[in-house]
């Protein structure tokens, strides 16, 4: 079985942070960017919670729902690096972005999402009303340069989750397994697949605004 990844029990200053960063303003985009298995979606859904429980309405918004559909990456032939940059939507994770930073009246904004049980996305699952007042992305790929640089420039602000690279890679092969690989297939495809974007995502830490170490 997978084990979550755990952070400092006191999440306050990161949810001040966040609210401190909402003030006086409609809305704002905090991405939580990361290596896989590194604990982006753990940390996104504490601080969503964190933030409701101080009044401040939010929603995580995953970058996870523009990952491209199997029959997609079966015509581009890129069904064996799934996960890697070049087999999401990157241009319409922009899109969402950009339509996400500016609340209109009485609009609610349906985002897609991710079905890990069928490693697949979904399209149109979570709702982000005007009332919203700070979304959380989290996606390994927020602080990569060329065709993600537009996605950077639309986050006010970024995170970086880092974690032990060991620790990691046991949790990645537990998740494969969970979800239906075989041990030897788990390993594999970590080692192939995403060790080699985990390197590429530590390549950038240096554009987030803030590192949050995992444990």
């Amino acid at each position: 079985m997978a084990v979550a990844p755990r952070f400092d029990p006191d999440l306050a200053p990161l949810v001040a942070r966040a609210r401190e960063l909402a003030d006086g303003r409609d809305r704002v985009i905090i991405g939580i960017a990361g290596a896989p298995g590194s604990g982006k979606s753990t940390l996104a859904e504490a601080v969503v919670a964190g933030l409701g429980a101080v009044g401040v309405p939010a929603v995580q918004v995953p970058m996870d729902g523009f990952h491209l559909s199997d029959a997609a990456l079966d015509l581009l032939g890129r069904r064996d690096r799934k996960g890697a940059p070049d087999t999401f939507d990157t241009a319409g994770y922009a899109a969402l972005l950009a339509r996400l930073r500016t609340p209109h009246d009485g609009e609610t904004v349906w985002a897609p999402g991710f079905e890990r049980e069928f490693e697949q996305p979904i399209a149109g699952v979570i709702p982000v009303g005007p009332s919203v007042r700070v979304v959380v992305t989290e996606g390994n790929y927020l602080l990569l340069d060329d065709e993600w640089a537009e996605v950077r420039s639309l986050l006010d602000e970024a995170w970086c989750v880092v974690s032990d690279p060991q620790v990691r890679h046991r949790r990645l092969v537990a998740r494969h397994v969970a979800f239906g690989k075989t041990p030897a297939d788990a390993e594999a495809w970590v080692d192939a697949v995403d060790e080699p974007n985990a390197r590429l995502i530590e390549a950038c830490e240096d554009r987030a605004d803030l590192r949050v170490v995992a444990l």
